[in-house]
């Protein structure tokens, strides 16, 4: 049996296979809200036979997106427009769906990366962005403000009003964006945390917001709603955030009934040096999982169903995500299942597709037309 075909149960979800959608960004809102291409790109993936979406990287605040076309869930009308989305998805689809949460701090205000993706200054329409310290991520950008109590509290504040929205929709699982250099891993990483009271300089001080958000959004939801955090387990920059420090932070997340950690890399510098390479984040999953009993979650040009059946099988991480490959091949789940030998869910108008050779893929029976 294929090892990345065998369900996996996330609290009390079960996933019928190891195959998770990565978050991946579209820069399609209208305000915040969720347009006509969320319900196509989505509805397309919760069809895919993965066995769970996690949406889009989900502003909680406007200050917070990276860009003016980023998806929030802020409001009421935010949380309307998604809402229509959702209610397609489960008419056509039992897939699980998590949200990805997220403040963008000083990479906010920025342009969508088909137009080049810089800091769009306040005079040309951008925002004051915010972060752990006045420090810009880029050389010759505008510094952030460094948010002062009443600024953490703010934020705090905002994560938990999106959690409650998203428990409202009925979304089954929260991710926490901490990773890819946006607000909570500025927090984590001294590169960009440079503050002199309790929230900066010793790892202890740096891990405090990101858990006291942690800590708020998992008291504001049921206890039986699955909330897990996306790291960058690397800066990939001398002196940065790096594996041991993840360690850290993850066991004091599991402490803290944390459901699931997805490991990622980088993003906090333009200096970054990342070898990437099939798979090149995977180490830095296996080397957490030795150190939680949390699922874990890899991620990071895993693209061949081979890879992704050996990272499974030799135990370097629980879960697989794709993000670029899937957008490329929909279907991936179904090819990977074709040839390991495993199963996936589909819709019954899709049934007919199977190849002859293949008529238990979908595990439906054979239906032929009149």
């Amino acid at each position: 049996m294929s090892a990345l075909f065998t369900p996996i149960s996330i609290g009390k979800f079960e996933l019928k296979n190891r195959i998770v959608i990565a978050p991946m960004c579209q820069y399609s809102a209208n305000e915040g809200q969720a347009s006509d291409w969320h319900m196509f790109h989505l509805g397309s993936l919760a069809l895919s036979g993965a066995g769970m979406l996690i949406i889009e990287a989900t502003a909680v605040e406007p200050e917070g997106r990276i860009t003016a076309a980023d998806l929030g869930l802020w409001s009421d009308a935010t949380e309307a427009a998604l809402a229509r989305v959702l209610t397609a998805l489960r008419t056509y689809s039992a897939m699980p769906v998590a949200i990805q949460l997220a403040h963008a701090g000083r990479k906010a205000s920025s342009q969508a990366p088909w137009d080049g993706g810089q800091l769009i200054p306040v005079e040309q329409g951008g925002w004051h962005t915010s972060s752990a310290s006045a420090l810009p991520h880029g050389e010759h950008e505008a510094a952030p403000v460094a948010l002062d109590q009443a600024g953490l509290k703010r934020v705090r504040e905002a994560f938990v009003a999106a959690a409650l929205r998203s428990h409202r929709l009925g979304i089954d699982m929260i991710e926490i964006h901490a990773a890819h250099g946006y607000l909570l891993h500025q927090f984590l990483s001294p590169i960009a945390n440079q503050r002199t009271d309790n929230y900066g300089g010793t790892l202890e001080n740096r891990l405090r917001f990101p858990l006291e958000v942690f800590d708020a959004m998992r008291a504001s939801v049921p206890a039986d709603k699955p909330v897990g955090v996306r790291i960058s387990a690397s800066d990939w920059v001398e002196g940065g955030w790096d594996i041991e420090q993840s360690i850290v932070f993850v066991k004091a997340l599991e402490e803290r009934g944390c459901a699931f950690i997805h490991v990622s890399s980088g993003g906090i510098s333009p200096r970054q040096q990342i070898p990437v390479a099939p798979g090149y984040q995977v180490g830095f999953a296996e080397q957490i999982r030795r150190h939680t009993k949390m699922p874990v979650i890899a991620v990071g040009m895993i693209t061949e169903p081979e890879h992704a059946e050996s990272i499974i099988a030799n135990g370097q991480a629980d879960m697989v995500a794709l993000a670029r490959g899937i957008l490329y091949n929909p279907h991936w789940p179904w090819h990977a299942a074709a040839k390991l030998g495993g199963t996936v869910d589909a819709p019954r108008q899709y049934w007919r597709s199977q190849p002859r050779e293949l008529k238990a893929l979908f595990g439906a029976t054979s239906i032929g037309q009149r």
